[in-house]
């Protein structure tokens, strides 16, 4: 496959965690923590899920330069804890957000290199799947961020070392994926 390289969140800067919001369920009344941490070498998204007061939920994300249209893959560099977390895209167009996710499962210590196109992303609004949401176009993306909501009390660590934006030639499309 070739491919053209475009922009990179390299999460080895030292200063790359402060460019991170934190937000987690104490929005709704839930006591979870979660935060994007740097411990030297790389960021860590760390904290603690807790199901009082309808919590569980704790989710990082920032803002990004705007990308090239032709922008069609995701790849992203981690070492997981087995959990499983979303990928989330924001998009702003014509005064509307949407946020489109994709779930990934980790396996715990493993440094893993996970590869996301952007047609396998489904739009979402509070948890609910929207249905009839515009194609995510990389061109409309505002926000990249995680998000962990594993129904479950939990201690949770997801280290982060990249993320790149690509073009990939030749990649799947939803046409061309046998059913």
């Amino acid at each position: 496959m070739s491919e053209q390289q475009f922009e990179m969140i390299d999460f080895t800067q030292p200063n790359e965690h402060q460019k991170w919001l934190a937000t987690n369920d104490n929005v709704m009344g839930g006591i979870s923590i979660g935060q994007l941490y740097y411990d030297g070498k790389t960021c860590r998204f760390q904290g603690e899920l807790s199901l009082e007061n309808n919590g569980g939920f704790s989710s990082i994300k920032r803002s990004i330069e705007s990308l090239s249209k032709e922008v069609n893959t995701i790849e992203l560099i981690l070492t997981g804890d087995g959990h499983t977390y979303q990928l989330r895209l924001t998009t702003w167009k014509n005064g509307e957000r949407i946020q489109y996710k994709h779930d990934f499962t980790t396996i715990k210590g493993k440094q893993q290199a996970k590869t996301f196109h952007l047609h396998n992303f489904q739009a979402v609004f509070r948890g609910q799947l929207l249905n009839h949401a515009p194609d995510l176009v990389a061109d409309d993306i505002k926000h990249v961020g995680f998000l962990i909501t594993n129904k479950q009390t939990s201690p949770f660590n997801l280290n982060l070392a990249q993320i790149q934006f690509k073009t990939l030639k030749n990649h799947p499309t939803p046409q061309s994926i046998p059913e």
